[in-house]
């Protein structure tokens, strides 16, 4: 047994990180503290979250992002259908659209296009107006964000607008 020196709780070695360079050869806050001060180092300091995006940016990260992702979709599928399946209540003429455009590019009606602003090969379809479902330009995530930020909502985006 073991007191952690931020929670000042008696836990087993189990609930501690190994670390050689301490005496008994393990951390002196248990895990679950070190989670949280971790995340709240995370969340205040602009170096560590600037550290962070870097090695997101790298191919180690981008595999870790993946996994992550995966072991998240594994662990949540009830909660990440729930999600999906209110989407399409609350965005059902874009759920539509988004469909027909699935659809005509699997036919071959339509041609995914590289993106208008900056050329990036992966690009979303995107709508200005949902009232016309193949009427699309093809923007990249980062301006496809930026798009929306300035212009908020395409037209008719919503049944009764």
């Amino acid at each position: 047994m073991k007191k952690c020196n931020q929670c000042k709780v008696e836990k087993e070695f189990t609930d501690f990180q190994i670390r050689q360079a301490s005496k008994d050869g393990f951390t002196a806050r248990c895990k679950k503290c070190l989670s949280e001060y971790d995340k709240k180092r995370f969340k205040d300091d602009p170096k560590v979250k600037a550290r962070h995006k870097a090695y997101q940016q790298t191919e180690a990260g981008k595999e870790a992002v993946n996994r992550a992702r995966q072991k998240y979709a594994e662990n949540n599928k009830d909660k990440i259908a729930e999600t999906h399946k209110k989407y399409r209540k609350n965005n059902k003429k874009k759920y539509q659209c988004h469909g027909i455009v699935a659809y005509a590019i699997k036919c071959g009606n339509l041609i995914s296009q590289p993106c208008e602003v900056c050329g990036e090969s992966k690009a979303h379809a995107h709508h200005d107006d949902y009232d016309k479902p193949l009427d699309v330009r093809w923007l990249c995530s980062k301006h496809h964000n930026e798009w929306h930020s300035k212009n908020g909502e395409g037209k008719n985006a919503i049944y009764g607008r």
